[in-house]
């Protein structure tokens, strides 16, 4: 898996390529973390974060992985119980066969754990099957049809689906052996605390000596770490026994039969289980900092000013002169409302034309909503007027705002022109007398944004400068 930042990072660059709307405006944050310093991933990661200033992509992924892992506990949970419950039930005599006790705890344990083993040798460097990846999808875990939970089930569907995730495959099927084998020593240690047990064992094809032999060796391992081994008299006594057995030949199987529990079992499955995290890691699915859309905004940060004398800056883009026509007009205004009663005079004043006729202005008002585009379209589609459309400084050159002004300037048969309110200061400080390496304050960025936008539209910008 991708690390929670990673995450969020590459979910930032899968909805920003579906044209999604953000809770702030990529391109500014983009602009203003240039002259940040960092590392271009604590970069990235700081301007993922600053994109989803109100929570909203982290909180669909924290969702998402809040619910895996959730289901992985509850299976841990599960599969510990059934240990706990199978050796409970098995445990259920007061004499118990030794040798068909340990075979029924770590026969099928063992078999898996070295049929595992071999895989691991034979599969080195290649990707074993995703059954984790359908079992858990994300689709399965979570609901929506909107933009963003689509983009984070894909995400995830597509780190299920990376080679590293082998590793956190098997590190998983660890935790549910772990989980099993630790139910079964609670179970083991509950029945010898409430129980007296007596152990025997029996076979038709080994002799007495043959399985003094097998039991020391079984009993090396444990003996290591201080569990108790029967010895030779009390393994032969042990053959056929039917009724209770001296306590202390009890307490010597029965110390064999947990630590056999734990060097045999669950000691070698938290070993698989450390060196499949270990290999996770070093596998770990990271950030292709390599992609094109990456790239592209490191290269942007990384552009420096050059020394005058071999270097000349291409000018910014500036919106043409609007041409003000002398038909019927008219104004509306974009997505905010203006400071001054009739906010247009001043624009049409500086063109040279006198409109202070009523019958030659209509005032539409605020354009904002859905509604309010579609009633200005219809009217637009029967009327062929010039529209002037007043635009606030506050008001950003995203998306969603130059897509009303695409539909407008689609539907207005006299032409478009736009009127920029607010700081006219703004126009004024491109050219003047500022340094290269004094930064444009917001107010000036905005302005040349929309000077940018209004350019590429070969849209006219009214020039309300003068007074």
């Amino acid at each position: 898996m991708l690390s929670p930042q990673d995450q969020l990072t590459e979910l930032v660059r899968t909805l920003e390529t579906q044209q999604h709307v953000f809770a702030t405006d990529p391109l500014l944050i983009t602009e203003k973390l240039q002259g940040e310093d960092g590392k271009p991933i604590q970069k990235l990661h700081r301007r993922a974060s600053r994109i989803d200033s109100n929570g909203a992509l982290a909180q669909v992924l924290g969702k998402i992985d809040g619910r895996i892992k959730g289901i992985m506990i509850v299976m841990s949970v599960v599969w510990c119980v059934s240990g706990f419950l199978g050796l409970f039930t098995l445990l259920q005599a007061n004499v118990v066969n030794f040798f068909y006790v340990l075979v029924c705890l770590l026969g099928f344990h063992t078999i898996m754990l070295l049929g595992w083993v071999a895989m691991t040798l034979v599969n080195q460097g290649k990707q074993s099957s995703n059954w984790f990846a359908s079992f858990v999808s994300p689709s399965y875990l979570i609901r929506g049809k909107d933009d963003v939970t689509k983009a984070a089930i894909n995400l995830y569907e597509r780190q299920l689906q990376h080679s590293g995730m082998r590793w956190y495959l098997g590190r998983f099927s660890h935790q549910l052996w772990l989980a099993t084998l630790t139910g079964m020593l609670l179970a083991i240690v509950f029945l010898l605390i409430v129980r007296q047990y007596s152990f025997s064992w029996e076979s038709t094809l080994l002799s007495d000596q043959a399985l003094i032999i097998l039991t020391q060796v079984l009993g090396w391992l444990p003996s290591m770490v201080g569990f108790g081994v029967p010895d030779s008299m009390a393994i032969a006594q042990s053959r056929l026994v039917t009724d209770a057995m001296p306590l202390s030949v009890a307490r010597q199987w029965a110390g064999l039969l947990v630590g056999s529990l734990l060097m045999y079992g669950i000691v070698p499955r938290a070993i698989a289980w450390a060196f499949c995290a270990l290999m996770f890691r070093r596998k770990k699915m990271r950030l292709d900092i390599k992609l094109p859309y990456y790239q592209k905004i490191l290269n942007f940060w990384q552009r420096h000013v050059v020394d005058a004398d071999d270097f000349n800056e291409a000018p910014a883009p500036i919106a043409p002169k609007a041409t003000v026509s002398v038909g019927k007009k008219l104004v509306a205004l974009l997505e905010y409302p203006s400071d001054q009663e009739k906010w247009w005079q001043l624009g049409l004043d500086n063109s040279h034309h006198d409109f202070e006729q009523s019958s030659e202005i209509e005032d539409f008002g605020i354009v904002d909503d859905r509604d309010d585009m579609a009633r200005l379209k219809t009217y637009l589609d029967s009327h062929p007027v010039q529209v002037l459309l007043g635009i606030h400084s506050n008001a950003l050159p995203d998306r969603g705002t130059l897509r009303k002004l695409d539909q407008i300037a689609a539907h207005a048969k006299d032409g478009l022109i736009v009127q920029l309110l607010g700081d006219n200061s703004a126009s004024t400080r491109l050219t003047d007398t500022r340094t290269d390496d004094e930064p444009l304050d917001k107010q000036t960025v905005r302005y040349q944004q929309w000077q940018t936008a209004l350019s590429a539209r070969k849209i006219g910008l009214v020039d309300s400068s003068a007074q």
